[in-house]
């Protein structure tokens, strides 16, 4: 089977069922001209950017890796359009995305639960699906999960920063966030489809779920006393909406540490659990500063780093230590 590419289409009409939003609609004159190969943002949403692998490498310049905040789900939906793991998708934080077509492809949404619509008719996520050109995509507001990833065959083709695609939202590298009326260019098919994949069953949080997060404790875990440690292992914390690619904000119960000496600033990694001043913990997540000069109490292990990414406000979450 050949997959759909981008300028082998044919158009096709208008959102007009459930789900549909107000869009333009292409002059019959226009319908079926050649034109770059892309799609127009009809709405962004409340966060949409472009992710990819990220710009590891570049720390000792300041530079932070940056990239998919759930890499997992990126490379499953870059996996079922057929494209290489570098490629370049959207993440949709908390969904809200609308987009039309300008030729024919094949797209794939992965991450959150999020109902998806083309041209008003339910399609399916985690998996492959065809669409022409003209047709019109819209992703809802999730059910599980806060981030979800939309992938097209042949990869955002937005021009690279320093090897990388994406956004940074701390750094200011890479491309702005999308915004609506913009267009987005998308690259040449490359590698076979049908893809030999299996989409796997994974859990994502519902937001009245309780998250369990492993974490290994240090390197500053002795900085605190063993009633933090106590705390930090077996009470409650819930994410605030303060959160954001940066990090997770946490409140609930206050770590106050023992030793009140200034820390030089340190290295840090995603998953780092750092204490500020007011004693409520921040979770680091994709876009986290390279360095810090608060003592991080413990790291979520990197398995875990992906689920954290997908707490919504408001959800509850505990640490359990581990070796």
């Amino acid at each position: 089977m050949t997959a759909p590419e981008f300028g082998r289409g044919s158009p096709t009409t208008e959102d007009t069922g459930e789900g549909a939003v107000p869009v333009p609609r292409v002059p019959a004159s226009r319908r079926g001209e050649t034109e770059a190969a892309g799609f127009d943002v009809l709405v962004a949403g409340p966060l949409t950017t472009v992710q990819d692998q990220g710009r590891p490498g570049y720390a000792a310049m300041g530079v932070p890796r940056s990239g998919a905040a759930d890499p997992p789900s990126l490379e499953l939906a870059n996996r079922l359009v057929g494209n290489p793991g570098s490629a370049a998708a959207l993440e949709l934080t908390f969904g809200g995305l609308a987009v039309r077509f300008r030729q024919a492809g094949l797209v794939a949404l992965t991450g959150a639960s999020c109902p998806m619509w083309l041209d008003g008719r339910p399609v399916g996520i985690h998996c492959a699906v065809p669409v022409l050109a003209g047709q019109v995509l819209r992703v809802g507001a999730p059910v599980a999960g806060l981030r979800a990833y939309l992938a097209v065959r042949g990869g955002v083709a937005v021009e690279p920063v320093l090897g990388s695609r994406s956004t940074d939202l701390l750094s200011g590298l890479g491309p702005p966030p999308l915004s609506t009326g913009q267009v987005l260019p998308v690259g040449s098919a490359g590698g076979s489809w049908p893809a030999d994949v299996v989409a796997p069953v994974r859990w994502l949080p519902s937001p009245a779920d309780l998250v369990v997060l492993r974490v290994r404790l240090g390197p500053r875990d002795d900085w605190f006393p063993p009633e933090a440690l106590t705390r930090l292992a077996h009470e409650e914390f819930r994410v605030t909406g303060e959160s954001d690619r940066v990090g997770m904000r946490l409140s609930g119960p206050e770590l106050r540490r023992s030793d009140g000496r200034e820390l030089p600033s340190e290295g840090m990694v995603a998953g780092a659990v750092q204490v500020p001043p007011d004693g409520h913990p921040v979770l680091f997540l994709a876009d986290h500063p390279v360095t810090g000069g608060y003592p991080v109490v413990a790291v979520v292990v990197s398995e875990d780093v992906p689920l954290a990414a997908q707490c919504v406000p408001g959800q509850r979450v505990r640490f359990r230590p581990v070796r």
